[in-house]
């Protein structure tokens, strides 16, 4: 099975989480083609705020953070026994390392994108049969559930209600939605399963392994 993870940046603030998930994508890309995109995190929020004081424009600062990104790639490539450990600037490197490694970490590629929007972007472009994205959250709900104790998680989902409920979500100042637009549309138009879950590392190798948990959006 070829798979695509989304994988936030606040992985990436300590040895240990980093070792944990790279011991867990280590194991799934022993039967599987496994391409991981990570995010900027904290360190890339606290240098972009920075950037933005110093002047930086907004796709100056896209940069800054896709910079981050790349570096947070490396430790977590580092990590793995599996995986390349030169991190690809582009999908069309990106495929052609997965032709000598079992895994492939790479970040950022283009100024506006997200990490979801790239890795989704990502999948498309190699024909994944899998999108993966670890959240902080163990699913898709109708409301921010941090906010709405109430809010109702969908155990399933297909593309266009998710991107009606991200649009609206999305209209809010200051909301954190669970996936943005851009991702969502590419998974439409490219009939990619996914699934949308808390990030941790077990919870990762659950789905793979055929459990059925957070939301699938198919």
């Amino acid at each position: 099975m070829k798979i695509v993870l989304s994988l936030g940046g606040s992985v990436f603030e300590g040895v240990e989480r980093i070792r944990e998930f790279a011991n867990v994508l280590d194991e799934i890309a022993e039967e599987n083609k496994l391409f991981v995109v990570v995010g900027g995190g904290k360190m890339a929020r606290e240098l972009i705020e920075k950037a933005r004081n110093l002047g930086a424009n907004e796709v100056m600062c896209d940069y800054l953070g896709i910079a981050v990104t790349r570096i947070n790639a490396m430790l977590l490539a580092f990590a793995m026994k599996n995986s390349a450990k030169r991190i690809p600037e582009n999908f069309i490197e990106a495929e052609e390392l997965s032709k000598n490694y079992k895994a492939v970490v790479m970040g950022g590629t283009f100024p506006g994108h997200t990490t979801d929007a790239t890795a989704a972007l990502l999948a498309e472009f190699v024909g994944a049969d899998l999108f993966l994205n670890a959240t902080s959250v163990d699913g898709i709900y109708s409301e921010d559930p941090r906010k709405n104790p109430n809010a109702y998680k969908f155990e399933k989902i297909s593309p266009r209600e998710l991107l009606m409920l991200v649009a609206k979500e999305q209209a809010k100042a200051g909301v954190n939605v669970v996936m943005d637009i851009l991702a969502v549309k590419i998974l439409e138009r490219s009939k990619i399963k996914a699934v949308v879950f808390r990030g941790e590392p077990e919870n990762i190798k659950r789905i793979v392994n055929g459990e059925k948990i957070g939301t699938l959006v198919i």
